[in-house]
């Protein structure tokens, strides 16, 4: 394992960061650079690829390699990458436009695949590069420049669609919860297979306000569940209430003193578990944040070079010896 010593400036490009003032990316670029600094890895083992929307701008901010590729396609991209050069720490920066709209199938892939990509999603619930139309996130009721009656679209949960996908690992994050995101992002950092973390970032010309109860530090506990592997599901601004699970639906238990054993103590290896919590939606349940799923299995990169090692001489495996083979025909 290398030990390289470099802190979070080092990881700044030092070009003009344009994004708005107040943006939720400036908060996890921050975070990001010091979790690729307390990576130890030299410079040259990063590489950040992304698609196009105000997140994919970040390969310009950090002073790695990197992609600003197209529309959609970095979660591809990205596959390339790390298969050609595994030793590579590949991050995929996305956004929720990007990432679950036209990339949604680029997405779906390489979370089923399990290789080795760290995806942080940027979720403002709404497309700003663009000025402000609905976005796959976009909440019913919205108005946008695309619903200007409010949006009627079923939106997507981003976490939920990843556990869904039995991906190993699923966080979701808040930008101006530093301290918490900042813990997801070291744990993702150093996981073997695909992440899918994402973070609630808000947009300050579109959707700023909606996200004005998850930071309100009088409020925010009362709408915040706060996930842990090994921990009661307890939240409230008192700690007094807690998710209890009947016939597989949650319930919102009320207690004083101490937790009682009905209340669930959360499992992010069982999968069933993560996918209930990560459906939980305000105003009926407590909005879910922490590390939903962390599990393990063979990512595809190991897979591959087993097969490869497996192979030996791959003489004689050449394209125009297979077309010329007894399994080829001609059509005359």
């Amino acid at each position: 394992m290398e030990n390289t010593k470099l802190t979070a400036k080092d990881f700044s490009s030092n070009l003009p960061v344009k994004w708005c003032p107040g943006c939720g990316d400036f908060a996890i670029l921050n975070m990001i650079q010091k979790t690729l600094a307390g990576m130890g890895l030299p410079h040259e083992k990063y590489a950040v690829v992304s698609g196009i929307g105000c997140s994919s701008r970040f390969p310009y901010y950090v002073n790695t390699y990197g992609f600003h590729s197209i529309h959609g396609r970095a979660p591809a991209i990205a596959t390339g990458l790390k298969l050609s050069n595994p030793d590579l720490s590949v991050w995929v920066i996305t956004g929720d436009g990007d990432g679950l709209s036209i990339g949604g199938n680029h997405m779906l892939h390489a979370i089923r695949r399990n290789i080795g990509l760290k995806i942080v999603l940027f979720n403002n619930r709404i497309y700003a590069l663009t000025k402000g139309q609905a976005s796959p996130t976009t909440q019913p009721g919205t108005r946008t420049k695309t619903t200007p009656l409010g949006s009627i679209d079923y939106p997507f949960i981003p976490a939920r669609f990843a556990v869904g996908l039995d991906c190993t690992f699923v966080a979701r994050g808040i930008d101006t919860d530093i301290a918490g995101t900042s813990a997801i992002l070291e744990r993702a950092a150093g996981h073997n297979g695909t992440t899918f973390v994402e973070i609630l970032q808000k947009c300050v010309p579109f959707s700023d306000k909606e996200f004005d109860p998850l930071k309100d530090p009088a409020a925010r506990e009362d709408v915040l569940l706060r996930v842990a592997h090994g921990k009661p599901l307890v939240f409230g601004r008192d700690r007094n209430k807690g998710i209890a699970f009947r016939n597989f639906r949650p319930e919102i238990v009320e207690f004083s003193g101490k937790v009682p054993d009905e209340i669930a103590v959360y499992d992010e290896t069982n999968a069933e578990m993560a996918y209930l919590i990560s459906g939980f939606t305000q105003p009926e349940l407590p909005l879910p944040v922490g590390v939903f799923r962390a599990t393990r299995k063979p990512s595809f990169e190991e897979l591959y070079y087993d097969q490869v090692k497996a192979v030996g001489d791959t003489r004689g495996h050449e394209l125009e010896t297979l077309l010329a083979g007894p399994d080829a025909w001609e059509i005359k």
